[in-house]
C-alpha cells in the first residue's frame, strides 16, 4: 500500500474477490490460460510464435495497450489455432468457469462464435455440445451457473452470421441464452447482418451487440433500432450523443462494460476517463464484465477494483453495478429474482471499513440458483476483515 499513495484508504482486491458477482461480456477464445494454449499446441502439434510464457505472452500483448480494436484482435490468431478439437473447447470452457468461481462469479454468459472452431473439420453441433460439456461440468463441480451467448462476426459475411442465429434457434433452452455480433466494428455496419436478428427475436430469443467501442453512436443506434438489442456490448462512445443516451437510460438498456479493455483497444484514453462513471451517475443500468481473462490480463474482481481506485467508485456504487448484472442477466424473471433476493442479502455482509460479516446458514435450494457454499473454487465466507 505505501507503495501506491492513490490507494491509500482504499478497499484492497481480496474484498472483491470474496463479493458475489456475474461476468455477462466474456469471450471464450479470449480467456484462456496461457499454460493451456502452450500445452495444447504441444499436445496437438500446433505451432506457436513462443512455447515459454513470458515470450508468448510479450507476442499477445496481453494486458498492454493494443491503440486499435483490430490490434486488440490479433491475439485471437494465436487462441483460436489450439481451439479446434472437442477436447480443447470443452477443457478451456471448463477452465473458464473454474476461474470465474475462484472470484466468487455466480453466474457468467461465454460467449463465441462456433465458425471459428470448423477448421479442423468439427461439425457446428460439435463445437456447441464441448463447450457445453465443459459449462456443465463446472456446474456440477463448482457449482457456478454459466450459459452461452453464440456470435456473428462483422468481418465475415451475413449469410455466416444467420447460419450461428440458426444454431442460437437450434439451442434456444439448451444452454445458449442469446446471439451477439462481434468482431471489427469500424466499416462493418450492424444493419448488414439484420436477418440474423430478426431470425433469433422472431424466436424470442436474446440479443446483445458489440456497439459504440470503435464507432459512434451511430453504431449503437443502428443496434438498437435496427438489430433490436436487448444490451450493448461496451457503448464507450454513447456519451457523444445525450438523447441517445437517454433513451438508453429510460428504457433500461443495460450496458455491458468492459473498462480496462476499453484502454486497450483505444476506446477511452485510460480508466480515469472511462464513461461509466458518467453512466452510472445518470442512472444508466452499467454492468463491469472482463470481455477477455488472458487478453486483458483481469478479472470481474479486478475491474470493480479498478471501478473504486482509479474512477473513485464507493462500496455503494459497487454494490449497485454488482446487482445490475444480475438483473441484466439473460435468465427467466423468476430465476433473476431468486438470484437477486439471494445477492441482495449477501451483500449486506459486506461494509465500508473492509469487513465481511460471517454468512447465515445457506437458505433453501432454489431452482435454477446454486446453493452458496457449495462451490469448492469459490472463497471461504467466513467472517474476515480484509483491510
Amino acid at each position: 500500500m505505501s507503495d501506491h499513495p492513490e490507494l491509500s484508504g482504499k478497499l484492497p482486491l481480496e474484498f472483491f474477490r470474496q463479493l458475489p458477482k456475474t461476468d455477462l461480456h466474456v469471450h471464450l477464445d479470449g480467456s484462456l490460460r496461457l499454460e493451456t494454449i502452450i500445452d495444447l499446441a504441444r499436445s496437438h502439434r500446433v505451432e506457436l510464435p513462443a512455447y515459454e510464457p513470458p515470450e508468448l505472452r510479450r507476442v499477445m500483448n496481453l494486458g498492454q495497450n493494443c491503440g486499435s480494436l483490430v490490434e486488440y484482435l490479433k491475439a485471437f490468431d494465436i487462441t483460436l489455432r489450439v481451439l479446434q478439437t472437442e477436447e480443447a473447447l470443452s477443457r478451456v470452457a471448463y477452465e473458464l468457469a473454474e476461474d470465474a468461481a475462484r472470484e466468487n462469479v455466480r453466474y457468467m454468459e461465454v460467449r463465441y462464435s462456433p465458425m471459428l472452431h470448423t477448421r479442423l473439420g468439427l461439425r457446428l453441433t460439435s463445437v456447441v455440445e464441448a463447450v457445453l460439456s465443459g459449462l456443465r461440468a463446472a456446474h456440477d463441480a463448482l457449482g457456478i451457473e454459466s450459459n452461452v451467448i453464440l456470435c456473428g462476426i462483422r468481418n465475415i459475411s451475413p449469410e455466416s452470421s444467420l447460419e450461428m442465429a440458426e444454431l442460437a434457434v437450434a439451442y434456444k433452452g439448451r444452454g445458449v441464452v442469446g446471439y451477439d455480433l462481434a468482431g471489427a466494428e469500424y466499416d462493418h455496419p450492424a444493419k448488414h447482418h439484420k436477418a440474423a436478428f430478426q431470425l433469433v427475436r422472431q424466436n424470442n430469443i436474446n440479443c446483445t451487440i458489440h456497439a459504440g467501442e470503435a464507432y459512434g453512436p451511430e453504431s449503437i443506434a443502428q443496434a438498437l433500432h435496427v438489430c433490436g438489442a436487448h444490451r450493448i456490448g461496451h457503448g464507450c462512445r454513447l456519451r457523444e450523443d445525450g438523447d441517445l443516451l437517454h433513451y438508453i437510460n429510460d428504457h433500461r438498456i443495460p450496458l455491458e462494460c468492459c473498462p480496462s479493455s476499453n484502454v486497450q483497444t483505444g476506446a477511452v484514453r485510460d480508466l480515469a476517463s472511462h464513461p461509466l462513471k458518467l453512466y452510472q451517475s445518470l442512472g444508466l443500468r452499467v454492468t463491469v464484465n472482463t470481455d477477455n481473462r488472458l487478453v486483458t490480463d483481469t478479472t470481474v474482481s479486478q475491474e470493480l477494483w479498478h471501478c473504486h481506485t482509479r474512477m473513485g467508485f464507493g462500496l455503494k456504487e459497487i454494490k449497485s453495478i454488482i446487482v445490475a448484472g444480475f438483473k441484466s442477466a439473460f435468465l427467466p424473471f423468476h430465476i433473476k429474482q431468486a438470484y437477486l433476493r439471494r445477492v441482495t442479502e449477501d451483500l449486506e455482509r459486506f461494509s465500508a471499513d473492509g469487513s465481511i460479516r460471517a454468512a447465515s446458514a445457506a437458505p433453501p435450494a432454489v431452482e435454477g440458483v446454486p446453493r452458496d457454499g457449495a462451490r469448492p473454487g469459490a472463497p471461504a465466507t467466513v467472517e474476515k476483515a480484509v483491510n
